[in-house]
């Protein structure tokens, strides 16, 4: 039966909550329009909180000089589109110093860029420009390990009397006149997680690869030095912060053997063989990532805008939370944790749309309500979405997570439908991968990170023809901005664009109302504008058969305003609810108020 829109008065927040939901069976209707003392509690009132970050892997982007890997030059070359896109933030992975045995995530010196990148000049000029264009500049950092080249780790390995206790040593345990490891704990990129030096005699603690020595964060002097370097980030014009891998920072100080998970489909090598009670999520990390909070914060106090910190964690959802700070914003944490458990561990390719409204739900309903939602379809270490989910969906999801509330983060190539290329294993760079070439299509996290397809010219146009540091997908002869970026037709891009475009106008919003439902196979999210009573609805037929609107007709003519591109609705057209929703076709449409 078709469903009468609702009216905004007639929904009914149940607690003064700046961010409210009440959920119907398999409706959901969130609301930050909430009273308290007559007045009404706009959620989003800094930059940041309704940006869209865009991540940028740079050795991947563009390649200015031509020798085979992306740089910051490339960047700047390439801010245009950036800006063209819609884009707020642009989110750099490691660009520091590095041996690059980990792509960067190995730091040797956390105040200067790599050669392969370029130097500190161009990473001001590329700061220059992006603010020219009002685009914010975010630096991913690494706190829970070094290079083992830093010279931090140089002078720990000689037991320097200043750096000695920088990194986590432990004395060997002899078992039957046999050296062996200090205790169980495993590696996330298989086998032990200790190595042993045989300069210093001991084990070190490295919970990555061998060449990523962990930090000693019970050595107030390392916590120091690492806040120092954010300091010289912030006063270098670094606009905030992606914190890596966070959840290891510090481990128990007993050195505790970790329990056996049980996993069934993991061995005695494999990280999920064990349960990370003692390497991950502890107590003191989490205060940690409030203690950084409040650096950033005692720095932006002088500013004219906040910076920002987003940080990266791999856990239950209810841990997750608890990055963002306590319930009641005693002490704040990151400004968002990423939400990987939306659109990334939420949905799995063929998802219904019931497990498409419960993977947007269940966030709602864990985020302490002060806080602010993000959205994020992929990144660097994870299939792309147009592989992951199907490029059939592509636009879909693109749509949906520009109208939901908070912040939207774009990996680079999600805008035109960019899929996984193709990578062997002796052209992979991925660490825990190539060290076993039988399992490496199942491991590697090489194939998302290909080279960017900007056009049809010779290596999809990310440089002159030198050999990329990674092979160019041959689909991007099908598959690039070039020939998606022209006017009036409906291109992933242009629609991507379009979202866009259509978010800025929800800036200046004090009040929505976003209803979630669905029915069968469709998919519906709506979006109510308090000041204006302008509606948007967006209807998504998630399965493989053809539906129609109908079951959630409101009652007025609606016009579309965005629309995939396997649809054959124009920008303009009035929206027929009985008419026929393809298979992954994703209409949204505007009723005036």
């Amino acid at each position: 039966m078709s469903i009468t829109r609702p009216k905004m008065k007639s929904l009914q927040c149940l607690t003064f909550a700046v961010f409210c939901s009440v959920a119907f069976g398999d409706t959901v209707v969130l609301t930050n329009t909430g009273k308290k003392d007559g007045s009404n509690l706009g959620l989003f009132t800094e930059w940041w909180e309704t940006s869209v970050f865009y991540q940028i892997y740079p050795r991947s982007f563009k390649d200015s000089n031509n020798d085979g890997s992306g740089d910051l030059q490339g960047i700047i070359q390439k801010l245009d589109h950036i800006q063209d896109a819609g884009v707020d933030a642009v989110w750099l992975s490691p660009i520091y110093k590095s041996p690059q045995v980990d792509n960067g995530y190995d730091i040797s010196d956390y105040r200067d860029v790599d050669e392969i990148y370029g130097n500190l000049d161009d990473l001001k000029q590329l700061l220059d420009e992006a603010h020219k264009r009002d685009i914010k500049v975010i630096l991913d950092y690494v706190p829970n390990h070094t290079s083992d080249q830093h010279a931090w780790f140089q002078a720990s390995l000689k037991n320097d009397s200043v750096y000695a206790d920088y990194y986590v040593w432990r004395d060997a345990v002899i078992v039957n006149g046999t050296r062996t490891p200090p205790n169980n704990w495993i590696s996330e990129f298989k086998g032990s997680a200790w190595e042993w030096s045989e300069e210093r005699q001991q084990y070190y603690l490295h919970q990555f690869s061998v060449a990523q020595p962990d930090l000693n964060y019970r050595n107030p002097a390392v916590v120091n030095e690492m806040k120092d370097v954010l300091r010289y980030w912030l006063d270098f014009g670094i606009d905030g912060f992606r914190m890596d891998a966070v959840f290891t920072i510090f481990e128990d100080a007993q050195f505790r053997d970790e329990p056996l998970s049980g996993d069934p489909n993991s061995g005695p090598e494999d990280y999920g063989y064990l349960t990370h009670t003692y390497t991950a999520n502890l107590n003191e990390t989490i205060q940690l990532i409030y203690d950084f909070r409040d650096l950033l914060d005692e720095f932006s106090a002088n500013q004219s805008y906040p910076r920002v910190m987003m940080t990266e964690v791999y856990s239950d959802i209810e841990t997750t939370m608890l990055y963002y700070g306590t319930e009641s914003g005693s002490r704040k944490g990151a400004h968002f944790t990423f939400n990987f458990w939306s659109f990334i561990l939420g949905l799995q390719k063929g998802f219904t749309s019931g497990q498409l409204w419960t993977s947007i739900y269940n966030w709602f309903n864990y985020m302490p309500r002060i806080y602010t939602p993000n959205w994020v379809l992929g990144n660097h270490d994870q299939s792309r979405v147009s592989t992951r989910l199907g490029p059939e969906n592509v636009d879909a999801l693109n749509i949906l997570i520009s109208i939901l509330p908070g912040v939207q983060v774009t990996y680079n190539g999600e805008e035109i439908g960019q899929e996984n290329g193709v990578v062997t294993c002796e052209q992979g760079y991925d660490p825990q991968a190539i060290k076993n070439c039988s399992t490496f299509n199942q491991t590697s996290r090489d194939f998302e990170r290909t080279p960017f397809q900007w056009d049809s010219t010779v290596n999809a146009g990310f440089n002159d023809g030198a050999e990329p540091w990674l092979p160019v997908s041959q689909k991007y002869l099908e598959t690039n901005l070039e020939s998606q970026n022209v006017t009036g037709i409906n291109s992933h891009y242009n629609i991507y664009k379009q979202t866009l475009e259509l978010r800025q106008s929800f800036r200046n919003e004090t009040g929505y109302y976003i209803v979630l439902v669905y029915f069968d196979s469709l998919f519906v999210a709506e979006r109510i504008l308090y000041s204006t009573d302008d509606y948007y609805v967006f209807y998504y037929n998630v399965g493989d058969q053809p539906v129609t609107a109908s079951e959630y007709a409101p009652g007025a003519n609606a016009t579309v305003v965005v629309r995939s591109s396997n649809s054959a609705y124009n920008i303009g057209d009035l929206f027929n609810y009985n008419g026929t929703l393809l298979p992954q076709e994703a209409v949204l449409v505007h009723l005036g108020s």
